[in-house]
This record gives structure tokens, sequence and C-alpha cells, in this order.
């Protein structure tokens, strides 16, 4: 499940719990082992919103290397996503998740474009997301398709989801140049 954090704009409390970093102060990078504790808390208080799906310490750490991460000058984490690969010609981004206080940073267009680098990098010509946040993705080039295109992720992720018979992510796609 994907958010749409490039147009959140936080309710004003009056109180700035938390400095703002400028966009040139993020760095992405490819996911650590040692990242996976923050990945596991920023994702799993996204679930308990009902946003994304919930990820054990096990699921991560399994998986870490298909992650990459955004950090700030201090190291801490301000978002996450995945590239899944199902095919030589099929990846999903998946598992793109930025911390509510880093929302409007360009953190969300920063981790998309290190997927699809990423994607590029190994031939894949596709990449799709399944998301609730659609525009966010539209800005960013992809197209809304119909999920039954892609098969390959309801047969291995869809299944075992409490929200398979009333699912309402959207599915959208873009080809990558691989050139």
């Amino acid at each position: 499940m994907l958010m749409d954090i490039d147009s959140y704009s936080a309710p004003a409390t009056g109180v700035d719990t938390a400095p703002r970093q400028r966009r040139a102060d993020v760095v992405v990078r490819p996911a650590l082992l040692a990242d996976v504790a923050q990945i596991e808390t920023l994702i799993n208080g996204f679930a308990e919103k009902q946003l994304m799906l919930y990820k054990t310490t096990v699921q991560l750490s399994r998986t870490f290397r298909e992650f990459v991460v955004a950090l700030d000058p201090s190291g801490r984490l301000l978002g996450c996503a995945a590239l899944r690969v199902y095919t030589p010609q099929l990846a999903e981004l998946g598992s793109l998740a930025v911390d509510e206080n880093a929302h409007g940073l360009g953190v969300g267009r920063k981790l998309v474009a290190a997927v699809e680098e990423e994607a590029a990098r190994h031939g894949i010509g596709t990449v799709f997301a399944l998301t609730l946040q659609d525009v966010f993705f539209h800005k960013q080039g992809y197209r809304t398709v119909p999920k039954e295109m892609f098969p390959l992720k309801v047969w291995a992720d869809c299944r075992g989801c409490a929200k398979l018979e009333k699912c309402d992510e959207i599915a959208v796609v873009k080809e990558i140049d691989v050139a």
C-alpha cells in the first residue's frame, strides 16, 4: 500500500514537533539489515491506520534487499520503498511509506525515482503499484489500469489479505526506459 506523501499538509496544531528537513538534506540508499526495525515501525504505523499491510521483523529481514530508504542527515529514517520483481519484465513498487513529519519534502518522489532506477538497471521495463493515492503516482508518470493486469501479484500477496474481497487499492503502471 502506498501513501500520498507529497501533497500532504499536516493539520495546524500550533506546535512544531520536529524540525523540517530541506529537500536536499534527504539521502536515499539501499536498505541495510540494521534499518529493519525502523522500516517495521514506519510501515506498521500506517498499517494501524489500515493504510498498509503489517510487516513482521522476519518478513522484512528476509526482504530487506528489496528496499531503499530515505534518511535525514542524522540517519533518522524518513521513508522506504521496495522493488519486488515478478518477472524479468515486471516489478512492483511496494511498501512506499514516508514519515508523517517528512510529508511534502519530496521524499516520496525520491524513493519512487530510486526504485525506478533500480528496475531500469535490471532491465525491467514495467513497474506497477497498488495504491490508495493514485494522484501522487499520476504526477510521477504512472497511469491507472485494472488490477487484473497483475495476476502474479494477486496470487503472491493479495490472496492472504483480509481486504481481498473488498480491495480498495488502485493499480497504476509505468513503462521505464531501460536503454
